[in-house]
């Protein structure tokens, strides 16, 4: 079972739900060199606007739109991109 953020906690792209949209702040500590590096290189970088274009139940991998591609991501590598808000 999926834990819960506690109140305070940084927000992270798993947390978005369909419609919403965010901007990526960064990674957090625990995921590796390598993933970030990766996800760069397909426009997750700081800065970055991020749109949840679906999100399904039961745990299933999450859609999200940058930079006008779309990609699937599941929660283990999600929960570690640190996102806050565009105020659009």
């Amino acid at each position: 079972m999926k834990k819960t953020q506690p109140s305070g906690a940084p927000k992270t792209l798993w947390s978005l739900r369909r419609g919403e949209h965010c901007a990526i702040a960064g990674y957090d500590d625990l995921l590796a060199e390598a993933y970030k590096v990766r996800l760069m290189e397909f426009g997750f970088y700081p800065g970055e606007t991020v749109s949840c274009l679906q999100s399904p139940g039961f745990g299933a991998p999450k859609v999200y739109r940058v930079n006008n591609t779309i990609y699937s991501l599941d929660d283990e590598i999600a929960d570690h991109i640190l996102v806050e808000s565009t105020g659009l």
